[in-house]
């Protein structure tokens, strides 16, 4: 979740955040795209929801709401 919201500081606006866009950049708090840079950030919320994924495997349908909300967390806008 942390990862996303530090990309959609960087990419998103003000008014869809419901936030001030770039804050933590403003307060020079250390953030995953601070860190490890933007596209670095978006690779690692991929991996990070393609081990999620994986590890629910093994519990099948059982398992359909915790995926669905691996994927909100990595597409989500705001």
């Amino acid at each position: 979740f942390q990862v996303r919201d530090d990309i959609l500081d960087e990419e998103s606006d003000t008014e869809t955040l419901g936030k001030t866009q770039g804050a933590d950049r403003a307060l020079n708090k250390p953030t995953y795209t601070s860190i490890l840079g933007l596209d670095a950030a978006k690779e690692l919320i991929q991996e990070l929801h393609d081990d999620a994924v994986a590890r629910l495997e093994r519990f099948g349908n059982n398992a359909e709401a915790l995926r669905w909300l691996a994927r909100y967390i990595v597409e989500r806008k705001h």
